[in-house]
This record gives structure tokens, sequence and C-alpha cells, in this order.
């Protein structure tokens, strides 16, 4: 989870909602990435997705089974979405997510009936952390916002 929230302070300082994520298969990271919809004009470039998409090109598989994925924050739907049909292994993450978190928060995505994989989960990991991240970010925009 270190090398996850190093990631999302990668983003902060992108200006990116800070979301880190590392991608880790028998113990070693294979792919590491922050959120960056902004920078990428991408709706879809989430951590969770940009980590699943870089895992596949390096091990020349898209299916990362027997690989846990370490997030800063609750994925949500779309990210869920995309580690079932990446068929990963693991999720952990640190803070929940409490308007789009689809693993506990919103909604509990792998209840769903007819996925055809699921994957354990492991919620809290440095959550303290990973929260403060998601709070200095959004106090900064609100600070700009007013002109301060």
């Amino acid at each position: 989870m270190l090398a996850a929230l190093d990631e999302a302070r990668r983003g902060l300082a992108a200006g990116e909602v800070p979301i880190g994520a590392v991608l880790a298969v028998d113990g070693q990271i294979v792919a590491r990435a922050f959120n960056q919809p902004i920078g990428a004009v991408d709706p879809t470039a989430h951590a969770e997705v940009l980590v699943l998409r870089e895992a596949a090109q390096r091990l020349g598989n898209y299916r990362l089974t027997g690989a846990t994925l370490y997030v800063t924050v609750e994925p949500c739907l779309m990210c869920v979405g995309a580690l079932v049909h990446a068929r990963v292994a693991h999720v952990v993450y640190g803070a929940p997510e409490p308007k789009t978190g689809a693993l506990v928060s919103t909604v509990r995505a792998l209840d769903v009936p007819g996925l055809n994989h699921r994957f354990d989960v492991f919620a809290g990991v440095l959550e303290n952390e990973c929260r403060e991240l998601i709070q200095t970010f959004f106090r900064q925009k609100r600070a700009e916002s007013r002109g301060l």
C-alpha cells in the first residue's frame, strides 16, 4: 500500500484526484499508476484501469489471475467491472469512497448475480493516510475556488 500511496502523491502533484494503485504478482509489483482522467482527457483513466492495462501488457495476458491490486481508495463500479474481467485474485484498498465506492460503500458490486469471477476484498489498509491525501486535494480545490 505504501507504493500505491506514492502513486497517489504523484497524482496530487499532477493536479489529479490523488488515487494511486499498484498491481503485484507473487509479491512483486508489476505495474503502478495514479488517476489521470484530467491530464489524459479520458474518463476511464482511473488508477485501477491504468494499472490493469500496464500489467496485462507486461505479462502478455489480459487475465491477471493470482494478482493483487492495492489501491488507496475503494474502487468505483467501472473499476470493479474491469477487475472482474481481469480476474484479479485480491483487492486491498485504503479509504472507503462514500459517494462512488462499489465494493461496500454505495454498491456491493460483487454481490451482483451472474458475475463470472469474484475477488477477495481487504479494506482499511493505511486508511488514515489514504483519506488524508483525498481530503488535502479537495481542501485545496475549495480554497482555490474561493480565491484563497
